[in-house]
């Protein structure tokens, strides 16, 4: 953050818990916002993530934001942003972390490439940090260079723990299931219906930050989705000739499909390129003198400092409007296509049944939707290879209602099926899908588009 952007701290009504005063909006997410604020005892920096719990039990995330909580709580480390305190009031949650000012580690990447010295120094820090939550039990599954700060001294700092996983998520054979993440750093087998080691989504989502760092830009590339997927399944990249041999070297071992023969933290750390210069960060001591369990939400189940609500004077805040902050399979591979910058992606795509990733074949697939058009009399006015185009039965306000349904095989094991609105009414269309398509399809169907029902890995 620029000196002009620094917030002042001038108004007495912002005096939050006795404790804190705030200043300007650092960011503001879909369920939160985050202040820049002063403790008013030490004189020191601190940012405020402010949750309502309200939006947090209409979309079913407590346990998100528990999960979050716990994982901060457990990974106290110099390249991890800290999370040195939790209140809350009745309606809202606060966050109290370690305020970084050097702003995400996207924005330099957003440049140009960077000096190899340069990246194998953020990418040390950031293997420590990994190495650090993994030995705790932790997986971020979401490692990306919007989710990597920089403070004064241009020292990574890992933040966003919003989709990590903690051991009891895992099936008993040591697997998560749930996909998710941001698309393009998320590892191929994320999406197979085998389940995932967390563990090495990670290493797979740091080989493409390395590479990232290194290069300028991604290292699948292609001219629609599903040919940067499918090279993404097959390790399919090429390196630019500034590359040295050695960091080439290490991503190659990063960047393997299959994660058995992927590169281990273990294996990294001992890596020639990675051991230059390397000075292994000192962890914090576990033992947290700011976070109390004082007190149990009855509602939320939250572990938290409790203040009375009629000691506090909260700003008023202003929340925009929350949707799901899990990346379901079909979001994964539709949005590769959007560019490097994703981070507004899903907060402004509208939302109609149009997609959804099975676990069929693409034959599969469409013999699937042969048999639902039979079963409601739907009409297949055209059909070639993959693509079938189908027309209601009945007339509408604007005539029969037609779509067009296009199956993409990916993978032999994952296919997306893509409906879109050819003709007719808009209402009818999605009231035809919702009423009809989506129940006769539940069969073939792992994840449609939108679904909300991804924050439980063992109910998977």
């Amino acid at each position: 953050m620029d000196q002009q952007s620094e917030p002042s701290f001038q108004n007495p009504r912002n005096i939050i818990f006795n404790k804190y005063e705030m200043g300007k909006v650092l960011g503001q997410g879909n369920f939160a916002k985050v202040y820049h604020c002063r403790n008013l005892t030490t004189n020191e920096s601190v940012a405020i993530k402010v949750i309502k719990k309200d939006n947090l039990k209409k979309e079913r995330l407590v346990k998100q934001i528990k999960r979050e909580v716990s994982v901060m709580r457990l990974v106290r480390h110099p390249p991890i942003v800290e999370l040195k305190e939790v209140m809350a009031t009745k309606g809202n949650i606060f966050l109290v972390m370690e305020y970084v000012k050097g702003g995400e580690l996207f924005n330099k990447v957003a440049k140009g490439k960077l000096k190899e010295d340069v990246a194998r120094k953020y990418f040390q820090q950031l293997i420590s940090a990994v190495d650090f939550c993994h030995s705790r039990g932790v997986t971020h599954r979401d490692l990306k260079p919007e989710n990597l700060l920089l403070d004064e001294n241009e020292n990574l700092k890992v933040s966003d723990f919003g989709l990590s996983a903690l051991p009891d998520q895992r099936r008993e054979d040591g697997m998560l299931l749930t996909p998710c993440g941001t698309p393009a750093y998320v590892a191929p087998e994320v999406l197979k219906k085998k389940g995932y080691d967390g563990s090495k989504a990670d290493i797979w989502s740091c080989g493409v930050i390395l590479y990232t760092l290194l290069c300028g830009y991604l290292p699948f590339q292609g001219e629609n989705v599903m040919r940067i997927y499918t090279k993404a399944f097959k390790g399919e990249y090429q390196f630019p000739e500034w590359i040295s041999p050695q960091a080439k070297s290490l991503i190659s071992n990063l960047l393997v499909a299959d994660p058995k023969n992927r590169y281990s933290i273990v294996d990294i750390m001992n890596d020639v390129w990675f051991q230059s210069g390397f000075v292994r960060p000192i962890a914090f001591s576990m033992k947290d003198t700011s976070i109390e369990d004082k007190n149990k939400d009855k509602e939320t189940n939250f572990d938290f400092i409790e203040v009375d609500e009629n000691y506090v004077d909260v700003p008023e805040l202003v929340m925009t409007k929350p949707s799901r902050p899990f990346y379901n399979a079909f979001e994964i591979i539709s949005s590769l296509s959007h560019g490097f910058d994703l981070r507004n992606l899903f907060e402004t795509r509208k939302r109609l049944p149009s997609m959804f990733i099975s676990k069929f074949s693409a034959s599969n697939v469409l013999a699937k939707l042969e048999m639902m058009t039979k079963k409601f009399n739907f009409k297949i006015t055209g059909k070639k290879e993959f693509v079938m185009r189908i027309e209601g039965p009945r007339e509408g306000r604007k005539g029969k209602v037609a779509m067009t349904v296009e199956v993409f095989e990916v993978a032999p094991e994952v296919a997306v099926v893509e409906f879109s609105k050819c003709s007719g009414d808009t209402l009818e269309y999605v009231k035809l899908c919702e009423e009809q398509v989506r129940p006769s399809l539940k069969d073939i169907v792992w994840s449609w588009q939108g679904d909300n029902d991804n924050d439980n890995e063992n109910n998977s």
